[in-house]
């Protein structure tokens, strides 16, 4: 019996020597400092680019003109100049002013019925003013090339303000959309579409006109 458990006395110390040589060989294999051997098999080589960062104006004021055409309803496509000023609120929201002049045309009723015209020379002339608040839907980047990216911007607009045509100042309310390409710093190209909506009783019946405008500009930062 007593053989029995010095057999057995025996054999735990010799699992726990056991034990103890394989922690003492994990700590001095944790210990060992990297080596030529050791070192990662695999070195991925990354391909540092070099980036120039846009340095855009942090003026919040810009300033332009613009040209198109404006759709006057009944009264034909015609050629459109204006100016316009903006101020950026913050880099979602912006206020415009716009003013604008055009020529109308005569009407086909006036072409084709030989009548009078309906209005003289001066009363065809059609002037605009607005004050419209714009949203930046979607900025971002447009890319020219592979190594070009420029700051853009598609945004909304909507505002209020007076027309003058036949003779009357009359209320208007625009709406629209546009895009804005910052070409340098400081210079912007832009490209819009208006509709602009103004009431008028020319032909006897009063009725709310949409006038449509397509327009291409370019505004400076200052």
């Amino acid at each position: 019996m007593e053989g029995r458990f010095r057999t057995i006395f025996l054999g735990c110390l010799a699992a726990i020597a056991v034990s103890l040589c394989a922690l003492c060989t994990t700590a001095a294999l944790a210990a060992e400092p990297m080596t030529a051997d050791t070192e990662q098999v695999i070195k991925p080589q990354v391909e540092r680019r070099e980036i120039t960062v846009p340095t855009i104006d942090t003026e919040d004021f810009e300033v332009g003109v613009f040209g198109g055409m404006l759709s006057v309803e009944d009264f034909g496509v015609n050629p459109l100049l204006g100016v316009r000023a903006a101020y950026h609120l913050s880099e979602d929201f912006f206020v415009e002013a716009a003013v604008a002049q055009t020529t109308t045309t005569k009407t086909s009723y006036e072409r084709l019925s030989g009548a009078a015209e309906l209005l003289t020379s001066d009363e065809r002339k059609l002037s605009y003013y607005n004050l419209s608040l714009g949203y930046n839907v979607l900025p971002g980047e447009a890319f020219i090339t592979a190594k070009h990216a420029f700051n853009s911007a598609l945004y909304l607009i909507a505002g209020a303000g007076s027309t003058r045509f036949a003779g009357d100042d009359r209320f208007t309310v625009n709406l629209g959309a546009g895009y804005r390409f910052l070409a340098t710093d400081w210079l912007a190209i832009h490209g819009d579409v208006r509709d602009h909506l103004f009431d008028m009783d020319l032909f006897g019946e009063k009725q709310t006109t949409n006038n449509i405008e397509l327009t291409l500009g370019a505004t400076v930062f200052f």
